[in-house]
């Protein structure tokens, strides 16, 4: 196997997946929603969506969860 064709959760590198966190200031490292399709902050309960293997970690991309719709107005 040659490196970088190990993916794990949603397509990501697992060393990736490692460092990861929320970009909010002074957030938490995220987990995966494999079943979303998401990458999710404990801190703030936003998630972050995966697009064809790439976490988009905008804040005005992610979602509130807990049914309270987009993280911006």
């Amino acid at each position: 196997m040659t490196q970088g064709t190990t993916s794990g959760p949603l397509g990501l590198d697992p060393l990736l997946l490692e460092v990861l966190a929320c970009p909010d200031t002074h957030h938490s490292p995220l987990t995966v929603d494999e079943a979303a399709g998401e990458l999710l902050c404990a801190t703030c309960d936003r998630a972050f969506p995966v697009r064809d293997g790439i976490p988009v970690l905008l804040l005005d991309e992610a979602r509130r969860r807990g049914g309270t719709g987009t993280a911006t107005p």
